[in-house]
């Protein structure tokens, strides 16, 4: 009896042993990553078409006196552009664009208008795949004319710009725009008179990633 209890006892003790071998070289597996979604790579060259809508405020002054006037009007033009990702979300770029704005307005038997106006801004924007949130400035410039029975002067109005807009992929190629620009062409004369001018423009635009 003393036998049997004692090959009992050292069987269950053999058997213990292997099952804690096993355990000892089973080492569970990892579970796999799951794959991750790319996003969309707003790198590289761009170029687009807008049109939109300009307001514009003016000052003119003259021998202590001073007039103010407003050249308002619908705008059409392009842009070109290039963008670096330079963090995760962070991408850098800069843009230039050229636009003809259709303002003319007469004033005291005079008329004129702002016509062909362009810019060249740095941009900073945020990245959310698809979506590129965005802030831009940089310079700006207008030629302004103006036409009467006693002046004609073409005149190149120089100054800064700011905005913000967003950029949204359409496709990896196309993306649409919409934004919001300020532009401060500064005060200088025009003919002897001194022309302060100021802009607010929307637009919205198309445009196809390189």
């Amino acid at each position: 009896m003393k036998s049997i209890l004692l090959a009992s006892v050292v069987g269950l003790l053999a058997a213990t042993s292997a099952m804690s071998a096993d355990a000892v070289d089973y080492v569970p597996q990892a579970p796999a990553a799951a794959p991750s979604m790319p996003t969309f790579a707003w790198d590289g060259f761009y170029v687009g078409l807008h049109a939109g809508y300009g307001w514009a405020d003016g000052k003119i002054s003259a021998g202590g006196a001073s007039e103010t006037f407003d050249f308002d009007g619908a705008r059409f033009g392009g842009f070109a552009g290039y963008n670096w990702t330079v963090a995760p979300s962070t991408i850098l770029g800069i843009e230039a664009d050229l636009s003809y704005d259709a303002n003319e307005e007469t004033y005291a038997g005079d008329t004129g208008n702002t016509s062909i106006t362009g810019g060249v801004r740095g941009r900073v924007g945020y990245a959310m795949d698809r979506a590129l949130i965005y802030a831009a400035g940089g310079w700006t410039a207008t030629r302004f004319d103006v036409e009467g029975a006693a002046v004609d002067e073409t005149k190149m109005l120089n100054g800064w710009t700011i905005g913000a807009g967003v950029d949204y992929a359409f496709t990896d190629r196309v993306f649409g725009r919409v934004e919001y620009r300020y532009n401060d062409y500064l005060e200088t004369k025009v003919d002897g008179v001194d022309v302060d001018f100021r802009q607010h423009v929307i637009n919205a635009g198309v445009g196809v990633k390189f």
